[in-house]
Formats: C-alpha cells, structure tokens, sequence
C-alpha cells in the first residue's frame, strides 16, 4: 500500500523535479564532461564542444619570447643609417627653425646638449645617423622642425591647407623649438631638393605610412612625427635610397618613438607565425596596423603584455 502510494506521489510531482533540476542547472551553468564531450548550459542554450579540441588548441598557443621580439623591434645598440646628415642641422639652427637652448631644454632640462647629438647640429659633416632609445626624442623633434620648414607641395598643396586651418594643427602650433613662430617656417625653406620624379615617390610614400597617435597618413603631417617622418622620406629619396630602405628606415623610427605599439605589433605577427624581421615594413607602417584606429584593434584582442624593457610611449609634443 505505501508503496503503491509512494509511486502516485512521484508520478504527480516528478515533473516539477525534472523542470527545476534544469532551471538549476542554468542558472549554475553546471558543466558536464562525458566521453570527451564538454556540455553546458549558458543562458539558456546548451552547446556541446569536444574537449580534446579544447586540450588541443590550447597545446598549440605558442611560448613567445618578450626579450628576442624586444631585440629586433629595440636592438641595444640601436641602429645605424647611411644617411647624409652633412650640415643640415647648422643650416636650421642659422635659419631659426631650431634653437638650440629650447631643444637642450626640452630634451635636457638644461642649456646644453650632450656631445652625442650636439655634432648634428654644429655644422660637422656627418654621413651617418645613429638612431637608439636615448637619442629618439631628439630625431622627433629636429625632424619635424625639417618637415615644417623644408619647402614641400605636401605642405603647400595637401589636407594642411584646407578649410584655413594650417596653423592649429599640433605640427605647427604647437612647434615651441624654433626661433621664430611657426607659421613663420612653415615650407620657408628649400632644404632637400626633388625632381619631380622623386617628389612622386615621396607622395606615394607618405599616403602609405601611418603613426599610431593618429589616424592620418604622413602625407596629412597634422602632428610632430607626422612631420617628422615626412621629413625623413623626402631626405632619404633626395638621396636615392629604395623604397624598401626608406620602408625599413621609418619603421625604425616609429618603433622607437613608439615602443609599446611596435613590440604588440610584433608579438601579434610572431602569435600568428610570422617573425617580425621577415614582415614586410610596408606592410607593418600600414593604416591596418599603424594607424591610431589600427593600432587600437589589435590592441583589443592581444590584451596588455609587459615588456620588460619598455619605459614610455611616444607624445605628440616637443
């Protein structure tokens, strides 16, 4: 008789039981793994993933080494570039675009510059230039100081004279190193002479390469290392170098202007299967990568990694 009784009790509520045994189940999101099978409930959804899958792609996430990417992108020593400098720096600061107690202070703190970078700016003919983590700011801020003066149809004939807004931008309102005001420098002065050939190039180079404080090509220079850059290319196609010695050039710089940015990009390549050095740096200095919305993209799905050797990102200002 009980037992008979105990059958109707359950039979009645049995399927309360079961319904609130699911319920449970979601709001636990209980997981159950059977036979290799991952079964869960989220939200209110089953789905059903195979473990191994899971053992297996994790297995294959690879070891990456922070210090040999940090090697490539900010080699110690830094690098080296045949570029001719020759004397140009004495002709900028003769000609007030730079003054050079503004840029040891800015740089400094004090009066002076070291010896290291002072022999760029006294006149000595160099046909080097040696870029490296402690003189990077400096090349910012004398190659912008070339990009504004040096006279240029990128200045005169691009997006920084349109809608009459040339002097706002922070590339030229905001250029506190020279001697004279800014728009007082701005394309004065023929410091890199271009065939129309090598103005072209010059052109189609900078619509191609990004920096990662904004969303603008080289060929839009509305801040310091825009400009700077653009400096860059026009003295290195003055001097016939290729586009991909021009390519690797900049990337140089912009990785040691921006540090943070170039060793994520890196890691990004070398997490995909593709060693830095062997990417293209066109393909690097791309909007898909060095532009500001790029850069930010990526940024996203690598989430933060520390550096060990990484200080301070580049700045928009001298």
């Amino acid at each position: 008789m009980r037992k008979k009784k105990l059958q109707k009790v359950l039979a009645q509520y049995g399927i309360y039981l079961i319904a609130i045994a699911f319920v449970f189940g979601m709001v636990a999101e209980k997981q159950i793994i059977k036979n290799n099978l991952k079964v869960a409930f989220e939200n209110g959804k089953l789905s059903i993933t195979d473990s191994q899958s899971i053992t297996k792609t994790k297995e294959q996430t690879p070891n990456i080494d922070l210090a040999k990417i940090q090697d490539q992108v900010l080699p110690q020593n830094g690098f080296t570039f045949n570029i001719n400098w020759g004397d140009l720096g004495k002709k900028m600061v003769d000609d007030g675009v730079i003054d050079k107690t503004k840029l040891a202070q800015a740089l400094t703190g004090t009066d002076n510059l070291p010896p290291e970078i002072e022999k760029y700016l006294d006149g000595s003919d160099q046909k080097q230039v040696e870029l490296n983590g402690s003189n990077a700011q400096f090349w910012v801020d004398v190659l912008w100081g070339l990009g504004l003066a040096n006279k240029n149809d990128i200045l005169d004939k691009g997006p920084m004279v349109e809608g009459n807004q040339t002097a706002n931008f922070a590339s030229t309102g905001g250029y506190t190193i020279g001697a004279a005001k800014p728009m007082d420098l701005y394309s004065k002065f023929t410091y890199i002479n271009l065939t129309p050939d090598q103005q072209k190039m010059v052109k189609e180079m900078a619509d191609g390469i990004y920096r990662p404080c904004c969303g603008n090509a080289t060929s839009f220079p509305d801040c310091n290392h825009g400009m700077a850059a653009l400096a860059l290319i026009e003295l290195m196609v003055s001097q016939g170098f290729s586009k991909d010695e021009i390519y690797k050039t900049v990337l140089a710089f912009n990785s040691y202007w921006f540090p943070q940015t170039y060793l994520d990009i890196a890691y990004h390549f070398e997490k995909n299967g593709r060693d830095f050095k062997d990417v293209s740096p066109a393909e690097i200095l791309s909007k898909t990568f060095s532009s500001a919305s790029g850069y930010q993209a990526l940024q996203k799905q690598l989430g933060p990694i520390s550096w060990p050797a990484l200080k301070s990102g580049g700045s928009c200002g001298a």
